[in-house]
Formats: structure tokens, C-alpha cells, sequence
């Protein structure tokens, strides 16, 4: 048996890149000078390095890199964006429109505003995973100040109508905010174009360092401005006060212009990766791929093994194949991921659910050995599950009277 790892969770994190590690090492040594030291040449390298990644970051979203505030990541980004426009945008309204399936970091900033007296309208998506844009009109209110919705799913890769949710907003004259975490670096994303506001991402989604997130903010026709959240020396135009993590930055600057110049290529690739994943383990009788298949990331699948419950089924291929049921921040619950049950899947189907998500150093080799892994994994698991054996007898487990002793 052939145990080398096999890394396919890259929607949870990205290896870093070696060429952006040889990028940031310097910073930490000969060029360690603090960006907001200006009377002296280390703080003036530290200074140039950050500009340069700023240019870095702001070409791959073609946006002008005064428009780039660095955070810590991207769940810092998002409560900088949900709080810092609920509190500066107060007197116009206290009511925030997200999605059901939104990122915690999402979902729980709006939670939050909720306790500070914010009305949040939490919307549902329909069996693909996708926003109903008429829904999303009618629930535009004059008290209305933002419409917060992912670009792509983390867990189903499903990307939503960016478009014309920027067109609704414009029309109605809403701030549009999106957490882009999953997409920024691996497809095309300009958010002037979509009528994007505020965007939030982070470096260790394209094979840059943790630690180290961007808030895209519209300095123009609006010009939007958010409250800081962290107060302090005014670092960073007075929204985020903080010693610039200078590494950091220069290996998110870095990450930037590899994933500019290798986006279009690698996509392709991954997503004929992708596909033969999914065509390998569809062979199995009873899988179903979660989400949009026509709308969606091109690394990502969701699959259920139904009848299989997903974390049973990990143990079985997990010591050597990384994957992941659920969002990598709630893995740690044996609930079902609330973005599948918002798709509408029942708790067998959504419990029996696998995200494989491919990256940069995924192989062919890879996909061969995951598809034989898996498919032994789940085929073992039905063998002894008397559930299975009921299915395939015909018994219509709906109809079963389960007894609670």
C-alpha cells in the first residue's frame, strides 16, 4: 500500500510556496526594520518592501493599492468590513443582508452586531447553494447600509451572481461587501467591475504565509470608510493600527504576482484534476456532488457517500489523505455543516459529506491514489453498515420507525 501523504485541503490552508518563503526571508533578518520608522534606511527597506506588495496586491485585483488595508486574515478583514461600516454608516440605517451560508467570520460578526443593535437579514440560497436575486432586492430596505456575500463557497467552491448582486446594490444604493477568500488568486476577481465594496482575503488561500489578510476598500464614486476596530498609532489610513507584519506582506505581495502570472494555467489544470476525481468516485452508487457544478471554483468538489458517515470514512484513508468534512473552522464538530443543510440535504447526506480541494502541488498521482483510497473507505463502510444493507434490500429507511432505546 502505497502510504506517501496525500494534501487535498487546500481550501483550508495552502502550503506556502518556496518561492515566497525565499521572498520573505530577508525581512526577518538583514531588512528587519519597522515600516513606520521613517528617520532611518531600516525602516525605509521595510517601508519600500510593503509598497511593493501593496502594488503587488492591488495589480491582481486591479484596484489602486491605496485601496489595500493589511490585517491579520481574512476573519479580521471581515469583522473590519461588517463593524467598521455599521458603526460609520449608523445614522443612514442599522440593517445588514448576508447569506445563509456565509463564513463564520461572517456569521458571527453579524451575530454580534445584532447584540449591538444591528438588524441582520440572513437569506437563504436555493438546492445549488446560490442567492435568489430577486430575494435579495425585496429585502433592501431604506434602512439598509450593506449586502455581505462570499464569492465562492469555502466548502462547496459555489461562486454566487457577483454581478448582479453589484448591480442591485447600485441600483439600490447599498454598500456591497464580499468575503472573496476562496477566490482571490485562483480565478480572475475585480471588484471595481462587480460593483464590489469592501473585499476581504488572506495569504495562506494562495500558497502565501498565515497571518497575513487584506480589506479591499473603495476610495472612490463611493469613497467608503470604516471605523477601526483596533485602535492605536493610525497605521494603515486610520483603519487598522498595528506594526505592519512586514514579512508577512512582502510573502502575500509575492504569493500575488505568482498566482497573476499562473492563475489561468493552473485553473485549468486543477479543474481537470477535479473532474476526474469526481468521475473516479461517482463510480460508487449513491454519490452525489454538492452545489452548482456549472458555477463554481475549479478546484473544489463536495461529495456525499450516502449512507457513510464522513468522519467514520476519513478515519479509514485519513493518515495518509488530507481532507476535510465540513469548514476547516468547525471540523472540530461532529455537527453537519450548515452550508450543505441550507442546500437543502438531509443530516444522512450532509453527515456523509467529503470537500476535496486540489492545489498547486496536487498531482495525477495523487488523484489516482485518492479515488482507489476512498472508494476502498467508503465500500468497507458499507459493508458494515446494517443501514446500507437495508438500502439495498429495498427498505425505504424513510418510512423506518427508528426506536429511541
Amino acid at each position: 500500500m502505497d502510504n506517501r501523504l496525500i494534501y487535498l485541503d487546500n481550501n483550508a490552508t495552502t502550503p506556502t510556496d518556496p518561492r515566497v518563503v525565499d521572498a520573505m526571508i530577508p525581512y526577518f533578518h538583514q531588512l528587519h526594520g519597522n515600516a513606520a520608522s521613517r528617520n532611518h534606511p531600516f525602516g525605509w527597506a521595510a517601508e519600500e518592501a510593503v509598497d511593493n506588495a501593496r502594488n503587488q496586491i492591488a495589480d491582481l485585483i486591479s484596484v489602486d493599492p491605496r485601496e489595500i488595508i493589511f490585517t491579520s486574515g481574512a476573519t479580521e478583514s471581515d469583522n473590519l468590513a461588517l463593524k467598521g461600516v455599521y458603526e460609520m454608516y449608523s445614522r443612514k440605517g442599522n440593517h445588514i443582508i448576508t447569506l445563509k451560508t456565509e463564513h463564520k467570520a461572517v456569521l458571527d460578526s453579524c451575530k454580534r452586531i445584532e447584540k449591538m443593535g444591528g438588524e441582520i437579514t440572513y437569506l437563504d440560497v436555493n438546492d445549488k447553494g446560490l442567492v435568489n436575486l430577486e430575494e435579495l432586492e425585496a429585502a433592501i430596505t431604506d434602512k439598509t447600509i450593506l449586502v455581505s456575500i462570499m464569492f465562492a463557497n469555502n466548502e462547496t467552491g459555489v461562486i454566487q451572481p457577483m454581478k448582479e448582486i453589484g448591480d442591485i446594490c447600485a441600483k439600490k444604493g447599498v454598500l456591497f461587501m464580499s468575503d472573496a477568500t476562496q477566490a482571490v488568486g485562483k480565478i480572475p476577481v475585480n471588484p471595481k467591475e462587480l460593483g464590489i465594496h469592501l473585499m476581504a482575503f488572506t495569504g495562506h488561500k494562495m500558497y502565501g504565509p498565515k497571518g497575513v489578510g487584506v480589506l479591499f476598500v473603495n476610495r472612490k464614486n463611493p469613497r467608503v470608510k470604516v471605523t477601526a476596530q483596533i485602535d492605536g498609532g493610525g497605521h494603515e489610513r486610520g483603519m487598522r493600527s498595528g506594526t505592519l507584519n512586514v514579512p508577512g506582506i512582502v510573502g502575500m505581495g509575492k504569493a500575488c504576482a505568482l498566482a497573476q502570472a499562473e492563475m489561468i494555467d493552473e485553473a485549468k489544470r486543477l479543474s481537470a484534476l477535479r473532474d476526474k476525481l469526481e468521475t473516479g468516485l461517482c463510480q460508487l452508487e449513491e454519490t452525489y456532488i454538492n452545489g452548482d457544478v456549472n458555477n463554481r471554483m475549479p478546484h473544489v468538489t463536495n461529495i456525499s457517500f450516502k449512507h457513510v458517515e464522513g468522519e467514520g470514512l476519513m478515519m479509514t484513508f485519513n493518515q495518509n489523505i488530507g481532507v476535510s468534512s465540513g469548514s476547516a473552522c468547525t471540523s472540530a464538530s461532529l455537527e453537519p455543516s450548515y452550508v450543505l443543510i441550507a442546500l437543502g440535504l438531509g443530516d444522512d447526506l450532509a453527515h456523509s459529506s467529503i470537500r476535496f480541494s486540489l492545489g498547486r502541488f496536487t498531482t495525477d498521482e495523487d488523484i489516482d491514489l485518492a479515488i482507489k483510497q476512498v472508494s476502498e473507505g467508503v465500500t468497507h463502510m458499507r459493508d458494515l453498515s446494517p443501514i446500507w444493507e437495508m438500502y439495498k434490500e429495498g427498505v425505504d429507511l424513510d418510512a423506518v420507525q427508528w426506536s429511541a432505546h
